[in-house]
């Protein structure tokens, strides 16, 4: 057996967002979200499943907070939801929504559980979307007014924040694939929207120091590793296409205050060009504090002319997949953090999301035993510590989920977490890999 060691003070917690975990759509003052009309829209979400009641955490926050004592947790990432703090989007602020994130916050420090907010995770204010949405520039602003209030009520109180979660999937699965929330499929569209997410991130962060906040901002991308299938280098730049969409496309503006420009060319190409204003690229090179990392999957591709829209196609090597479909491939975040490295230096880094889908529920004892979760989770771990040895400043951990949730279009028939929930009960049963991570958080190491 080989021991996996961490740095001292690493960071060891679990995330979760509003609308997957929170519930009571219709309490305390929350206005409808684009999740809301969404999960109404026949066909768009398996079996028509919505975030109504989700784990109904909005009520049940002081015992799912003690478990997450009870597991040891040092930090915990959540979002906050946009339409219970301003319901309509641009107008009134909402007391009580501001309220029980409040409750939430002194009930993570109660316990010494550092929190992570982020900003924003999907659920926009219908009322927006109802005027263009994030095509719209004017959504920046309302946005900024947003953050505005939100740091101005917690300063303090929270010291981690980031502004968009996984801006790819909020822009181009979105709007470009159709699969979430608004569900638009146009391509010029989705770029838009990136450009503008973007550009209201980068003014957030100069906001953030305007206000004098204190404490750490970044943004978190999901990443993808693509392998080329050989070293051709028609398979070689077909998989930096498709990587590269979702990679260096929201982190080298950020980081170097430019697009990839061979990806621009590629976009152009296709009729779709970026909509930037003077001014957008300072906006967006706001320096940040930390990069957050989503990683679930990657795999190898190769060249297929006219294959979607990258002349790309996965290869299937027949390595193991997860419930979900997603290829299980723990190399791929080593490589990824490497990259990150490679190109920009001694960012702090922390792994925002990593996770599994395994749909195990209870066995005749009660009990939840998710092996291959176990597995899955030992296995990025260990790519993790690898890249801390090869010089990445990666800082901490956050597990995705801290409890089986509402898994967007999926609905509840995905199950990402440590911790089972029946949802018609809204029990909590712990999973071996809640078991498993605990004894990580507590000792920092552990066996493989």
């Amino acid at each position: 057996m080989a021991i996996i060691q961490f740095p001292e003070g690493f960071k060891w917690g679990a995330a979760t967002a509003s609308y997957q975990v929170e519930g009571a759509y219709q309490e305390g003052g929350r206005g409808p979200s684009i999740w809301d009309t969404f999960s109404r829209t026949p066909g768009r979400v398996f079996m028509g499943d919505n975030g109504d009641v989700a784990c109904d955490m909005y009520h049940k926050y002081p015992e799912d907070v003690k478990m997450m004592a009870d597991m040891g947790l040092q930090t915990y990432r959540f979002s906050i939801a946009w339409p219970r703090i301003i319901p309509d989007g641009s107008g009134a602020v909402n007391e009580e929504g501001l309220a029980f994130y409040h409750r939430l916050v002194d009930e993570l420090l109660k316990y010494g559980i550092e929190p992570m907010c982020t900003l924003y995770h999907w659920d926009l204010p219908q009322a927006l979307q109802d005027q263009g949405g994030w095509d719209n520039r004017e959504t920046i602003e309302h946005f900024l007014r947003y953050a505005e209030t939100v740091f101005d009520s917690f300063k303090g109180k929270i010291k981690l924040w980031s502004t968009f979660n996984e801006p790819w999937c909020i822009s181009f699965l979105s709007n470009y694939l159709g699969e979430h929330a608004p569900g638009n499929r146009d391509l010029q569209l989705a770029t838009n929207v990136a450009h503008h997410l973007l550009v209201a991130h980068g003014r957030t962060v100069r906001l953030f120091r305007e206000r004098g906040i204190g404490g750490e901002i970044g943004i978190v991308p999901n990443v993808d590793w693509q392998e080329p299938y050989s070293s051709r280098q028609e398979d070689i730049d077909a998989c930096w296409r498709k990587a590269a969409w979702q990679n260096e496309w929201f982190i080298r503006p950020v980081m170097h205050g430019h697009y990839p420009e061979k990806l621009v060319e590629w976009f152009r190409g296709k009729g779709v060009e970026v909509p930037i204003l003077p001014g957008d690229m300072e906006d967006i090179s706001q320096k940040i504090d930390f990069l957050g990392i989503n990683y679930y999957t990657g795999g190898v591709g190769k060249y297929k002319e006219n294959e979607g829209l990258f002349d790309w196609e996965e290869v299937d090597m027949g390595w193991d997949r997860t419930d979900i479909g997603w290829t299980y491939y723990p190399q791929g975040l080593y490589n990824f953090l490497v990259f990150i490295k490679d190109q920009y230096g001694d960012i702090p880094v922390y792994i925002t999301e990593n996770g599994a889908c395994y749909n195990d529920g209870p066995s005749a004892d009660g009990k939840v035993h998710d092996e291959r979760r176990v597995r899955y989770i030992k296995s990025h771990l260990a790519s993790v510590a690898r890249a801390i040895e090869s010089g990445v400043n990666v800082k901490g951990y956050y597990a995705w989920s801290l409890m089986d949730n509402y898994e967007w279009a999926f609905g509840y028939s995905m199950r990402f977490g440590m911790t089972y929930v029946d949802y018609d009960t809204q029990v909590r049963i712990p999973k071996d890999s809640f078991k498993f991570y605990s004894r990580v958080a507590a000792y920092n190491w552990f066996k493989v």
